[in-house]
């Protein structure tokens, strides 16, 4: 088992082995659930996006082909769960 150290604000910084480990990159997400006896889970953070903000969020909307960067960008924010 490894260990770090607390910073003065409070906050860790994981080793990039764990990171690894964890599948997270920068800027990514992890979550931690309390379990009792003061332990803590960490797990990365996964989309929760539905197919249903996904597929029909712009039906109508355009007469026009879209470029596939048009569809990445609607394919990202529909499952990230923007509006």
């Amino acid at each position: 088992m490894s260990s770090i150290a607390l910073s003065m604000k409070g906050q860790v910084t994981l080793k990039r082995d764990l990171l690894t480990h964890l599948g997270v990159k920068p800027g990514e997400r992890i979550e931690f659930d309390k379990l009792p006896g003061g332990e803590l889970r960490v797990r990365a953070a996964r989309a929760s996006g539905k197919i249903g903000n996904f597929i029909g969020r712009h039906a109508g909307k355009s007469e026009r082909l879209l470029s596939i960067d048009e569809m990445n960008e609607i394919g990202a924010a529909g499952w990230s769960g923007e509006p």
